[in-house]
């Protein structure tokens, strides 16, 4: 195993243990909001929006009524413009300071489908498939992830929020020697048990929950997922997917102003429910 590697694995047990104290007492006073991507990362993209724009316009308004209906919580934020941060220093902002609650807003998207459009007939005479790449539209629902260990054919939604790092300056010696492709990075994740495991799945389903029970979203599920920046958080953390971008009617739904109502909500009145139900003495 390559030797920067397990001094990263090291260093994220020494981060875990350091919070012990965690599991005596513990209230909900500072929370990160995290707008996924931004600047020169766009993310995924629609017929008429961006994810980063997305992101940003629900994280800005979830943090505003956290400030105005729970004023005694503490709102931080990993970016309040279209400015690029790297992974790094999002989890590091939360780290440094002592955040309670990680709660990163990302679109989701799928990819465009490979279907036959034709023949075509080689020298020889023999059909050939002429290949199209359609959009897949039809794709709909929310998905919050924590994280965790996942099967290796299970990789695709940390591949795709990890690329980013990819973007950054030096990467390979900020994240030491992580490589987003491969799988032995995803195994090393894996190796470890986050302490804050349990209260990250309990948050992560109540916002499904929400989005279920307020909004007739379909409810695709609280996965776990090598999600680099949920890794490097040393306190609950979830990353929610709050609709598919590249479905117009949620694109549409995740543009308005009742939409973003909406999922802000959601996701405040679940943050208010494990706030009661978790906070120790």
């Amino acid at each position: 195993m390559h030797i920067k590697k397990v001094i990263f694995l090291v260093s994220v047990l020494l981060l875990f243990s350091s919070n012990l104290t965690f599991s005596q007492v513990y209230k909900v006073k500072t929370i990160v909001i995290d707008a996924g991507h931004g600047g020169k990362k766009p993310g995924a993209k629609g017929s008429i929006s961006l994810e980063k724009d997305v992101a940003l316009e629900v994280a800005l308004k979830l943090g505003k009524k956290f400030e105005e209906e729970m004023p005694e919580i503490k709102v931080l934020y990993t970016r309040k413009t279209d400015v690029d941060v790297d992974f790094y220093k999002r989890a590091a902002l939360a780290n440094d300071n002592n955040a309670d609650i990680f709660i990163s807003i990302h679109c989701n998207s799928m990819p465009d489908r490979k279907v036959v459009a034709g023949y075509t007939k080689n020298k020889k005479g023999k059909k050939i498939p002429r290949y199209a790449y359609v959009k897949n539209t039809s794709t709909s629902g929310t998905e919050t992830f924590v994280a965790g260990s996942h099967r290796l054919n299970e990789q695709n939604a940390a591949i795709r929020e990890n690329a980013d790092i990819k973007l950054e300056k030096d990467y390979k010696e900020n994240y030491n020697g992580y490589d987003p492709n491969d799988p032995e990075t995803f195994i090393i994740l894996s190796l470890f048990k986050n302490i804050f495991r349990d209260k990250s799945l309990k948050l992560a389903k109540l916002v499904q929950d929400n989005y279920t029970n307020n909004e007739n979203r379909v409810n695709r599920g609280v996965k776990e997922q090598g999600l680099l920046i949920l890794q490097r958080c040393g306190m609950p953390a979830i990353l929610t997917e709050i609709g598919f971008i590249s479905n117009p009617t949620e694109e549409a739904y995740m543009n308005s102003e009742n939409g973003q109502a909406e999922i802000v909500n959601s996701i405040f009145k679940a943050v208010k429910t494990y706030k009661k139900e978790t906070e120790t003495n």
